[in-house]
Formats: C-alpha cells, sequence, structure tokens
C-alpha cells in the first residue's frame, strides 16, 4: 500500500498538475491514512489525451478479445481477493467479512461482463425494400467519463469500468476521495493484465476540481455519475450543453411495505439489514417503513429489539462501521434535530458515539424515528446513514399512495402472504426495482439496476441493459442487386 496515491494515466503513476494533496482519514478513528492527489483541468486535459490514443486501437479489438482481458483481470482480482478487500474495509471502516463479500462482488461483475465479448448482439430484421437487408450493430461510444461514490468503492469501480471497457471505449475514473485506496489497488491489478496502456485512467481530487473539468470536456463522449440527485442535475446541465451521453444513478427513499398477514419476523430482518447494513450507505436502503397499522406496535417493538442488539464497530462481529467522513456525520445529526423540532419522536439512537471504542470516529447510533410526517424533509431527503422511519398506513391503498409520494424512485418491498396483493404493489409501485418478502437492496451482476422520478435518467446498469449505456448503435444496410450474381 502507498502513503500518496497519485494519478493513473497510461499504466502510470502520474503526480497531478498542482502538485498537492488532499489527506484522507480513516473514518474509524480519524487517523490519515494516506494523502491523494489534488488533480484539475490540467490532469483532465492529459487524460484525455491519452484516452484517446488508447481507445482507437482498443475499438479495433474484437469483443470476444476484449472479454479475454477482462476474463484474465478478474481471475487477478480473485487471486488478490483478501488484499483489495482489506485496502476497502481500511478505507471505509466496514468489516473484512463485508469488504470481501462486495470484492466478490465486484470479480462476478467483471466474470459476467468478460462474457458480454461474447454476447456483444446487435440485431437482424427484414426490410420493406426488396434485396435490402438491414442489420444492427455495436460500436463504442470513445473516451468515458466515470464518476463514483464510496459507499461501495470497489463494486462501484466494476459496474462502469468494465461494461465500459468490453464495449471498447476508453474509461477515465473519477474515484472519490473517501477511497482512493481502492481505486489505486484496483489499478494495479489491472496494469498486470493485458489491457492496454491509456485505455483506464484514473483520476484523484474533489468534484468541482476535477469531476466538473471531466464532465465538461468536449472530448468525453459520455459521462455515467452514481452519486446524489442534486449533483446529477449538476452533471445532466453541464453534459447536456454540449449533447455528451450521460447516465445517472441517483438517490433513493425507499419504502418498506409491512402488511397485516406479514411474517414480521422475516419483516424485521430485512427492515434491519436494508436499513442499517453498510451503516445505511445505500441509495437502495429502506429508510421509510411502512407499517400497517393493526401491526404496528408488534412490528416496532420487534424491530427495536433487534436494533438494541445491534454492534457497531469495524470488526466481522459487529453490524456496521462508521459513516464515511465528518461532514457526512454532521448532516446527518443535523436531520435528526430538524426531525425532532418538526415534532417527530426518536424512538432510539439519534446521536453520535462518543465512548471510548468509537469516540475518535465517524460513528453514529442505529436510529429509528416515528411520527414525522410525509412531508417532512426527512421522510423527503435521502440521508445516506443508519437512520430510518416508522409510518402507520391504513391498508394496500394507503401504503401504495405513500410509497409513491416520494420524489424518488429506486428500489421497494412489501411483505405479505397475499400473492395478488405482491404483485399489484409490484405493479402499481414507481420504482426501478421491487422486492417480494426481502429487502429493498441486493443489486446482481446480470441484473440492471436504476430507478425512476429523481433516482435516474433511465440508464440502467449493471447487466446486459449496461451495453446499451455503453455503446452506439449504428444501422447498415446491405442492398444486394440480384442481375449481379
Amino acid at each position: 500500500m502507498v502513503t500518496r496515491v497519485l494519478n493513473f494515466i497510461g499504466n502510470e503513476d502520474v503526480a497531478p498538475h498542482s502538485r498537492a494533496y488532499i489527506p484522507k482519514l480513516n473514518p474509524h478513528n480519524g487517523e490519515q491514512i494516506c494523502e491523494l492527489a489534488r488533480s484539475g483541468k490540467e490532469d483532465v486535459d492529459r487524460a484525455v489525451e491519452v484516452a484517446e490514443r488508447a481507445q482507437s486501437l482498443w475499438a479495433a479489438t474484437p469483443g470476444v478479445k476484449r472479454g479475454e482481458v477482462l476474463f484474465d483481470i478478474a481471475q487477478r482480482m480473485q487471486v488478490r481477493q483478501k488484499e483489495i478487500a482489506q485496502i476497502v474495509a481500511l478505507e471505509t471502516g466496514k468489516s473484512l467479512k463485508d469488504a470481501l463479500g462486495e470484492t466478490g462482488a465486484a470479480i462476478s461483475q467483471a466474470f459476467f461482463m468478460a462474457g458480454e465479448g461474447q454476447r456483444f448482439f446487435g440485431r437482424t430484421t427484414v426490410s420493406g425494400v426488396a434485396n435490402r437487408y438491414p442489420v444492427v450493430v455495436r460500436e463504442p461510444v470513445g473516451v468515458c467519463g466515470l464518476i463514483i461514490a464510496a459507499n461501495t468503492p470497489v463494486a462501484n469501480v466494476a459496474w462502469k469500468v468494465f461494461p465500459a471497457i468490453i464495449c471498447g471505449n476508453a474509461a477515465i475514473l473519477k474515484a472519490s476521495e473517501d477511497t482512493p485506496l481502492t481505486a489505486w489497488i484496483m489499478g494495479k491489478v489491472i496494469s498486470e493484465s493485458a489491457l492496454p496502456p491509456g485505455v483506464l485512467t484514473i483520476l484523484h481530487g474533489f468534484g468541482n476540481e476535477v469531476g466538473a473539468p471531466l464532465v465538461a470536456h468536449p472530448r468525453v463522449q459520455l459521462i455515467s455519475f452514481t452519486g446524489s440527485t442534486n449533483v446529477g442535475r449538476q452533471i445532466a446541465k453541464a453534459a447536456g450543453e454540449r449533447l455528451a451521453k450521460v447516465c445517472l444513478e441517483l438517490g433513493g427513499k425507499n419504502a418498506l411495505v409491512v402488511c397485516e398477514d406479514a411474517d414480521l419476523d422475516n419483516a424485521v430482518k430485512w427492515a434491519l439489514l436494508s436499513s442499517f447494513s453498510n451503516a445505511g450507505q445505500r441509495c437502495a436502503a429502506s429508510s421509510r417503513l411502512l407499517v400497517f397499522d393493526s401491526v404496528y406496535e408488534k412490528f416496532k417493538t420487534q424491530l427495536l429489539e433487534k436494533i438494541a442488539s445491534l454492534k457497531v464497530g469495524p470488526a466481522d462481529e459487529d453490524d456496521y462501521g462508521p459513516v464515511i467522513n465528518q461532514k457526512q456525520l454532521a448532516n446527518m445529526l443535523a436531520s435528526i434535530e430538524q426531525a425532532k423540532a418538526a415534532g417527530a419522536k426518536v424512538l432510539v439512537g439519534g446521536t453520535r458515539l462518543t465512548d471510548e471504542k468509537h469516540r475518535n470516529g465517524y460513528y453514529i447510533s442505529p436510529t429509528l424515528i416515528e411520527e414525522a410526517q410525509p412531508g417532512d424533509e426527512i421522510s423527503r431527503n435521502e440521508l445516506f446513514g443508519p437512520i430510518t422511519c416508522l409510518y402507520r398506513v391504513r391498508d394496500f391503498d394507503h401504503a401504495v399512495k405513500l410509497a409513491n409520494e416520494s420524489e424518488y424512485g429506486l428500489t421497494a418491498a412489501i411483505h405479505t402472504k397475499n400473492y395478488h396483493r405482491a404483485y399489484e404493489f409490484a405493479r402499481r409501485v414507481q420504482s426501478g426495482v421491487v422486492s417480494i418478502n426481502a429487502g429493498t437492496h441486493g443489486s446482481e451482476p446480470h441484473m440492471p439496476f436504476g430507478g425512476v422520478k429523481n433516482s435516474g435518467n433511465g440508464g440502467r446498469e449493471p447487466g446486459p441493459e449496461a451495453l446499451d449505456v455503453y455503446s452506439n448503435l449504428k444501422v447498415v444496410y446491405h442492398n444486394v442487386d440480384p442481375k449481379g450474381v
């Protein structure tokens, strides 16, 4: 591991033009782990120049061969899975057990996308004109700017980099300033493969200093962003000015509905996992628990009992770790105070953990709130922490109405034994993902993920649908003259 993380350009570590660096602190204890390059426009310009040269040759490589390179990367990740996971755990504060699971998911994504090199399907059909034969083929987009979040850093790298390169693009990854080491180790693993230098570039720094120039660069043909809705809007506006292709996977305020006939033990289990695992730092976290009035008190009692048993810390026996930085922690605590001032009741938690084990880290106690109104800020805005709210609902129609009142539409879940009700909920709820008798989280490499409304602009990653993001379609008409036979 390194104590200074440089940019990765042309398979080389390159110092930022500014020669300035940003400290990266350990969220568990507040100590500095390393420092990362503070990049800017000059670094973006250099990265784009290198990426453009590499992309044209990579695009000419057959998809099957690109898949073989990615398969080799996946195998290299397998060999170094524990090393990667140790770095993920160190800079996020999550347990090694959870980091190993996340790294395993990233490896699965690499293997799946490697297979897409053999399934780079276009389309053939018939023409309305005699002796005319149309074929639809996929082509690379070009240079892709990829901007990721810190919550699941190695999985986020995999979700964007692997579909980008399998489609023949060059990828410029803007890593999160909160997880530079994960991007660094991925760059090292990938540099040992046969991927040509320049096909992958990794830049570090603040979003407004390096991310914004990347979004605005006229020769970056695609921007894919995972993060907050507010930043997503800024990116859409800036990239839209130059008509760049944009894929946005944004926030969520996801509803988990508990009906009167639900298996309450199972519902509590999934509410707990969806709300608090990964310190609630999931766009798919269940931050709104909509519970039928007839089982509300029983569900609340069982949930509070389980919350009381949660262990907070970075070890494998702990249930979740710290949030990623001091600013995020302060925002969460302020939102809880605002909710209390508006009349909401904090049933448990709501405070920073200040005991000897936790006081130097960015730890917040598991928080359950009730009596917040649907229009309150805490009911509307994504918090990205171990905080969830309880709401009473009268019946099924009331639950669907409340679920859909959110400005977001990423994921949702319902717990019921009624088959008809479950499928009606899946039809009526406004979200990109619906789970029945499970949690609001849990994506898979071969399935598309994304949302509606303020949760995204319609793009889907990963799955084969990611090919639609990272490739362009071209129609080729073959016109045949039978007299020329």
